[in-house]
């Protein structure tokens, strides 16, 4: 029997891939949802994602999220999405997406446009565990640092590309640099390689892990576990009422969760969990009517860079994106409060950050009057930083797995929904191999 804790994404998703091989399992949830840190809210005419906004997939994650939702509740995003925004000197400037517009844009300085070309001939070479920053700033320059990847990383991980480490958030592109000498050549040489689409759902991304939930037949809500111990080559589960007896077990939860179960067992290990980043977070939505701003929302939304000093990491207009977010006459922005370096705008009252970031927002989009409506949602532990901190738990965790006790969640092997899908599925074929 395997025991799973944790019905996020990652612990439905191996249940449901265990059930379709016949093999024995009780997923564990402490509390009464599944999802984990994918939370949709359905408000009237309004739809709100706090976590994921949506899913990249490529055909194999497509087709297998076809299996729980209609293909007419499958929705893509909006060819207009594919313009991405930074914010520069005052507003919002288009990224420059393909080599013409790169050359012709204004958006990076000549001597910028000649470190991105000369970047094919570069020969370097970086260090064991090198940063994002290290390796952007030494393939390309300083511009490209602050102005490309600061915003960029900060979009997906809420990090710091000065902390995060290049091996663990982008292999593909230290890949190129071994294989071509240069990653606009890997690029240039998998240009075919498959193209992926952004998707949401008609009801939210929350949908995704509850229908995969109504496939599975072995799952137990309310049931916090409160220790873990393993005698006999038994792991013994203690929850509030209960207790478990397995003999392989996988943890499915957050780092610092997963830390207070195994403080007894191995404090080193649960010490080094405990130092793995999770920065705090606010996702605001924030409502307009059409008539209140000119702005254009052709893209997929305006990101800012650190230099630039702003209070928000930047925002998704969602309404641009998706469909069905919002009454036609009105526009639907999420905003990014907080993260590794925007820590001090999240300590604020909520009432504090609806102010300022109201303000932010009217200046840039020049916005006329008071929001329709305004919602904060607040992430104490966001993202899990893959930073130096990651380096001593990945080798734990091999060893662990040697003791049949396995890590499938977000602070190993990715962080995407997709990663979490793939991950699922690999550890199910190990798992059902051994069983």
């Amino acid at each position: 029997m395997i025991g799973i804790i944790g019905a996020g994404i990652s612990g439905v998703t191996l249940a449901y891939f265990l059930e379709k091989a016949g093999v024995p399992y009780q997923l564990l949830e402490a509390s009464d949802r599944v999802g984990g840190y994918i939370r949709s809210k359905r408000l009237g005419k309004y739809l709100f994602e706090f976590g994921p906004n949506s899913v990249l997939c490529d055909a194999s994650t497509l087709q297998f999220i076809q299996q729980f939702i209609p293909e007419n509740e499958i929705i893509t995003a909006n060819e207009v999405s594919k313009a991405r925004y930074i914010f520069r000197n005052g507003k919002y400037r288009k990224l420059p997406a393909s080599p013409p517009s790169l050359v012709f844009n204004s958006f990076f300085s000549w001597q910028t446009k000649f470190q991105i070309i000369s970047e094919f001939y570069r020969k370097s070479t970086g260090t064991p565990n090198e940063t994002l920053a290290q390796f952007f700033a030494r393939r390309f320059n300083q511009e490209i640092v602050d102005y490309a990847l600061n915003p960029f990383v900060t979009g997906i991980y809420a990090g710091n590309p000065d902390e995060l480490l290049l091996e663990k958030t982008f292999p593909k592109l230290l890949g190129f640099e071994q294989e071509y000498g240069s990653i606009l050549k890997g690029f240039i040489k998998n240009k075919s390689a498959e193209r992926k689409q952004s998707v949401t759902f008609r009801n939210g991304i929350q949908e995704l892990p509850q229908k995969i939930a109504e496939k599975i037949s072995h799952i137990r809500y309310n049931t916090k576990v409160r220790s873990i111990r393993k005698a006999n080559q038994k792991f013994h589960i203690q929850t509030k009422n209960d207790a478990f007896e397995f003999d392989k077990l996988v943890v499915a939860i957050p780092a610092f969760q997963f830390a207070d179960l195994y403080e007894n067992t191995d404090s080193n290990f649960a010490q080094n969990l405990r130092k793995l980043n999770y920065p705090a977070m606010c996702a605001v939505h924030t409502v307009l009517k059409k008539s209140q701003t000119k702005f254009q929302f052709n893209g997929f939304g305006g990101l800012n860079p650190k230099k630039e000093g702003l209070f928000s990491a930047g925002s998704i207009w969602s309404s641009s994106v998706f469909q069905e977010r919002c009454p036609e006459d009105e526009i639907l922005i999420t905003s990014f409060v907080g993260g590794m370096q925007y820590a001090e705008s999240v300590k604020l009252s909520d009432n504090e950050i609806k102010a300022k970031l109201t303000e932010e927002l009217q200046e840039i989009y020049k916005i006329e009057g008071k929001p329709v409506l305004q919602r904060l949602f607040r992430w104490q532990n966001a993202i899990p930083q893959y930073d130096k901190n990651i380096l001593p738990i990945e080798s734990k965790v091999k060893e662990l797995e040697r003791e049949n006790l396995w890590i499938c969640t977000n602070w190993v092997g990715g962080i995407s929904i997709t990663d979490r899908i793939y991950r699922a599925e690999e550890l199910a074929q190990k798992l059902s191999n051994k069983s």
